[in-house]
């Protein structure tokens, strides 16, 4: 694996609470990833069967549990099939969940558990829009689901059989995308947010953080010069390899390979071990106005 600047690689080979990685808030608040190379995600021998994309709903984005309800989502097979699916998700969303908690420790009682998500498919799929194109950098930010400044800490893990690393290109600091945009992005329209909001197309109501993130994500996925040019590495996580990051904070793509789980969780800004280092005091640092009003 290439580490550069802004992975960090250590040496955990345990989920539990006996590895030696810990209180790292610092490392993960200041925008890099944390690389376990020796971390993997160990599938029963009756779970390889799902290593294949039959299993995926080809209308659905990918193969997840929903919490709090705990329902498989995105699937298709026999009932007592899916129900192994399920546990093998499940399973992952503890493991990540415990492991997180070790992490960062600053955490415990406030990380919320989101999706659980298998993704059995190849990165390289079927075209798709600029914006739905997650080949291209971008920070995470969702057009029907506004955060209102809450943070999102993912714990990925590459479940590949054939030895196919996943590949990604990783970017500049959040704060140095952001000046590189800010000046071109406009208030959104008033009344905007009630309106998207009342009409049932974003689940809660879009705030200023919300829109400048979203054109953050918008401008740097439609700006080419900036995919070709811009400070950005290259990193390649072999099998049996786990990561975590802030999705919202770390420009990311995903360039390459197959067979992925994914663990989401949700964090309030101001319950980091820094609130000064999320997205939203950076953005209202930098505009000079409250984002969340």
């Amino acid at each position: 694996m290439s580490s550069g600047a802004v992975v960090r690689e250590y040496p955990d080979g345990s989920w539990a609470d006996d590895g030696p990685t810990r209180e790292v808030e610092d490392v993960i608040e200041s925008g890099h990833v944390l690389a376990f190379p020796r971390l993997p995600f160990v599938l029963h021998d009756a779970e390889r069967r799902f290593l294949d994309p039959r299993w995926a709903d080809p209308k659905a984005k990918n193969v997840s549990v929903r919490w709090p309800g705990g329902e498989l989502r995105g699937a298709v097979g026999a009932a007592d099939d899916l129900a192994d699916l399920r546990r093998m998700i499940v399973r992952y969303a503890e493991q990540s969940e415990a492991f997180a908690l070790r992490l960062f420790p600053h955490y415990r009682g406030k990380l919320r558990r989101g999706n659980t998500s298998f993704r059995p498919t190849d990165v390289k799929g079927p075209p798709r829009s600029w914006r739905q194109d997650d080949t291209r950098l971008h920070v995470d930010a969702f057009p029907s689901n506004p955060m209102q400044g809450t943070r999102l800490l993912r714990v990925f893990c590459n479940v590949n059989p054939g030895g196919r690393p996943r590949l990604w290109r990783v970017g500049e600091p959040f704060e140095a995308h952001a000046r590189r945009y800010l000046g071109a992005i406009g208030k959104p329209a008033p009344g905007s947010a009630w309106l998207l909001a009342t009409l049932g197309i974003t689940k809660r109501r879009r705030t200023g953080y919300d829109h400048l993130m979203l054109q953050l994500h918008d401008r740097a996925k439609a700006d080419m010069a900036f995919q070709r040019s811009s400070p950005q590495q290259s990193v390649e996580f072999a099998p049996g390899t786990t990561w975590v990051c802030f999705s919202d904070q770390v420009l990311h793509a995903a360039m390459g390979g197959q067979h992925m789980m994914e663990q989401t969780f949700y964090l309030a800004a101001g319950d980091l071990a820094h609130p000064a280092s999320a997205p939203l005091a950076i953005l209202e640092r930098l505009t000079g106005r409250r984002l969340l009003a």
